[in-house]
């Protein structure tokens, strides 16, 4: 647990503010206790944050191809309002569809030699929407399924001009902050890979009766993990009872066998804990998301940038998915401090390193308010002025190359949740 920090000198690197500090604490993987969560690719906070991002990738795309260049935008503000349904074994129909509200904020019209351009704003959201759900959701029809709605205003001005730089650097066009961490820990990587495999393309051949709502928590007491997991099943592809226990059994078996062979530490795996399968009650979907009785979803509520929520680290509470990939902040340094963190704890003697980067409205995105990078060092190991300048150099590359986290995040080259 933490115990003392200590704080060194701030280091200014040309116009950049670096902050390196020793924590005197324990690596997290060593504490008593230890909660993490994902939400997986069907759970309603996943496809609303899926929903934000895929509007804001077609976004890019349209500006690009009308203007050469990515206009101010921030389309983070997806509602998802869950509908209702009737689930029954062989069967099943929605009866209620499930309402998608896309809000946020984009440049909707642009001046072109004294012409305005208007840019359909409203169908690429209800296009996107529809084309995400249809690659990702196989039971979620999204003609019939789902209503897509959109409410997304006009970007103001000042924003814009934010947007569009000052002196020819792209500046922040916010006050927030990014946070990021590394090494992750034995039941960090578990709680992660345990969805993907629930979500496999293995897994959706050997047990096509699994739906895309995946939910995993995980709790490591001492050196003992145990993973609860959600996994709704579709209720079409289910025919009875026994039919569903048995997919149940055989599921939580591959579960077991693929976790025992990914962690040396003991697992116990608990699959559709709510089940009470004496009165019939168990997890079946007409759509494979629990979205489609009554559970709602909202862009910002699910993972954080690096795919999980984890109490026991810091975090920030910023929606990445949506945001432009230019010059907002709340997406761009989480993705920065997310890589620094990553290099920094592959030097030598790191056991931990955590990275915060704060912003100021109006200032250039690669020279921030203030870096904070934190380390965990291994034994009694001092923070040595070599290994200090070693940081630092990561973080200035880091942030000499920022334009490349615009080049990734378009390329879908890196975890924004």
């Amino acid at each position: 647990m933490v115990s003392t920090v200590k704080l060194v000198e701030v280091m200014v690197m040309g116009s950049r503010s670096i902050v390196v500090e020793k924590l005197n604490q324990d690596p997290v993987g060593s504490h008593a206790v230890e909660f993490v969560e994902r939400k997986g690719l069907g759970h309603p906070d996943y496809i609303a944050d899926s929903l934000s991002e895929e509007l804001s990738l077609e976004l890019c795309k349209e500006y690009k191809k009308r203007f050469g260049t990515i206009l101010h935008h921030n389309v983070d503000k997806v509602l998802l309002v869950g509908g209702q349904s009737m689930p029954r074994f062989g069967g099943g129909e929605v009866i209620t569809p499930i309402y998608v509200v896309m809000s946020g904020r984009a440049t909707t019209e642009v001046n072109v030699d004294g012409e305005w351009e208007i840019v359909p704003v409203g169908r690429l959201a209800v296009e996107a929407g529809k084309a995400w759900i249809k690659r990702n959701l196989r039971f979620l029809d999204p003609e019939s399924h789902v209503i897509i709605d959109h409410r997304i205003g006009k970007g103001s001005m000042d924003l814009v001009c934010n947007f569009e730089g000052r002196n020819g650097k792209t500046c922040a066009n916010d006050t927030s902050f990014g946070v990021g961490y590394a090494p992750w820990d034995a039941l960090e990587r578990l709680v992660y890979d345990a969805e993907k495999f629930v979500n496999s393309e293995y897994i959706r051949k050997k047990l096509p009766e699994v739906g895309e709502d995946v939910k995993v928590m995980g709790l490591r007491t001492g050196k003992e993990i145990k993973l609860t997991i959600a996994a709704a099943m579709i209720s079409s592809k289910v025919h009875d009872l026994s039919h569903y226990l048995s997919v149940k059994d055989e599921l939580k078996r591959a579960i077991e066998d693929y976790v025992t062979k990914k962690c040396e530490l003991p697992v116990e795996v608990c699959l559709n804990n709510a089940d009470l399968p004496q009165r019939e009650i168990v997890y079946i979907t007409v759509t494979g998301t629990s979205a489609e009785m009554g559970d709602d979803g909202e862009t910002g509520r699910g993972n954080r940038a690096n795919g999980l929520i984890t109490p026991q680290r810091p975090m920030s509470l910023e929606a990445t998915a949506g945001k432009n990939p230019v010059s907002h902040v709340g997406k761009i340094y989480n993705v920065v401090a997310d890589s620094i963190a990553r290099k920094v704890a592959g030097l030598k003697g790191v056991e931990e390193a955590y990275v915060k980067i704060v912003s100021q409205i109006g200032r250039a995105i690669d020279d921030p308010h203030m870096a904070n990078v934190q380390v965990v060092l291994q034994g009694g190991m001092g923070l040595t002025d070599e290994l200090r300048g070693e940081i630092e150099g990561i973080s200035n590359e880091e942030f000499s190359r920022i334009d490349d986290v615009t080049d990734a995040i378009l390329a879908r080259r890196v975890t924004l949740f």
